[in-house]
């Protein structure tokens, strides 16, 4: 993958997809895969980031 592939992931088509999966070795499917893999676990980091909303509850220090 480009420096840009890796920042950008959105912009990977199906061409770049199947280059990536012929040159690690791997099926399109588990590229595919990997990728949806990356934007669940951005978008969850996202959350925890804002401090819980949707994510973990804060806990009270006394």
């Amino acid at each position: 993958m480009t420096p840009q592939d890796r920042r950008t992931p959105q912009i990977i088509i199906a061409s770049r997809r199947r280059r990536i999966a012929r040159g690690s070795g791997r099926s399109v499917q588990e590229v595919n895969r990997l990728l949806n893999q990356f934007e669940q676990s951005k978008k969850m980091m996202k959350q925890l980031g804002k401090g819980g909303k949707g994510g973990l509850p804060r806990l009270p220090f006394w």
